[in-house]
């Protein structure tokens, strides 16, 4: 358990209006008195202005800041992807159900999907299939 370190008491003369910043402010930050949002502002700006020798404080924030933002980015397309997963495998299912296509022409229409999205950059749309399987591919 950490030992507290005793504190001081002593006059702050501070504009009115950073008073009213302390008042608005404090409990947003989940500080339980204005003393420890000042403290805690205090210990910021000096580790920001000691950041000018020690070049590693600021990138520390950003990169664990961004480390949270990618984190829950990823979750999210991971969630998404998951979803769109499962959506796909049904229409797969729904669609084996009433198809009788030959191991073959399964792989031969993979390797033609596969070309045919590389040339579309990745945005095939059902309007593509419907040209495709009417003969031409290459509409636009």
């Amino acid at each position: 358990m950490e030992e507290k370190e005793p504190k001081r008491k002593f006059a702050l003369w501070v504009k009115e209006s950073s008073l009213d910043l302390v008042e608005e402010y404090y409990k947003k930050d989940n500080c339980s008195s204005r003393s420890e949002y000042i403290e805690k502002a205090i210990l910021f700006y000096t580790g920001y202005l000691s950041s000018n020798q020690n070049s590693s404080y600021l990138p520390n924030i950003l990169v664990s800041t961004l480390k949270g933002i990618v984190a829950e980015s990823d979750n999210k397309i991971n969630r998404m992807i998951f979803k769109l997963a499962v959506e796909l495998a049904i229409a797969m299912n729904v669609v084996a159900a009433s198809s009788q296509i030959n191991p073959e022409d399964l792989q031969r229409l993979r390797k033609e999907c596969i070309n045919e999205v590389k040339r579309l950059n990745g945005s095939f749309q059902f309007e593509d299939a419907i040209d495709w399987q009417k003969g031409d591919p290459w509409q636009d």
